[in-house]
């Protein structure tokens, strides 16, 4: 082999090498990426059975039920349409009604939103973008501060209704 056919042969070599190593991490990121949903993207069309997604919006005034063993169901909506989820856990502190919530989960057959993840904002400068441009096109989002709500005229309540009795 002359001198050119090795370097050839090792930069064919190493651009193998390199795919398979970008092949390897596309695939890995791939089963971790989630998408963001609104809830009249979930109305619009179910989701795919198993399907991990980010459910985004407001929680609905008046929805928030406390249950056994720390169950929690609410509803979020976006000003179009809403949709039931129910929690097991440990809701954030910031977490009431009124305030935007970003939900990880999948969707049961029977149209409840399933999370495993409920973040709620952290401060009122604070919304994920995708959350605030949801409710920028459906008309619920209030300039001024990064602040949100229902569209004019309505106001939104930021008061807990239901608390946690605190027990030793």
């Amino acid at each position: 082999m002359t001198r050119k056919q090795k370097r050839l042969g090792l930069i064919g070599g190493a651009a193998a090498f390199l795919g398979l190593a970008l092949a390897l991490v596309l695939t890995a990121l791939n089963q971790q990426i989630v998408f963001f949903v609104d809830p009249s993207a979930i109305a619009a069309g179910p989701l795919k059975p198993g399907e991990k997604v980010r459910l985004g919006g407001l929680v609905v005034d008046g929805s928030v039920e406390r249950g056994q063993s720390e169950t929690v169901r609410f509803a979020v909506t976006d000003g179009a349409a809403s949709v039931p989820v129910r929690y097991q856990g440990i809701l954030p502190d910031l977490f009431r009604e009124g305030q935007g919530v970003v939900a990880e989960g999948e969707m049961t057959p029977d149209g409840v939103f399933v999370a495993s993840t409920v973040l709620a904002k952290h401060d009122e400068q604070y919304m994920p973008r995708e959350v605030a441009d949801s409710l920028k096109e459906k008309g619920m989002w209030k300039e001024g501060g990064g602040s949100y709500g229902k569209p004019a005229g309505d106001t939104v309540s930021a008061e807990p209704t239901a608390s946690i009795p605190l027990t030793q």
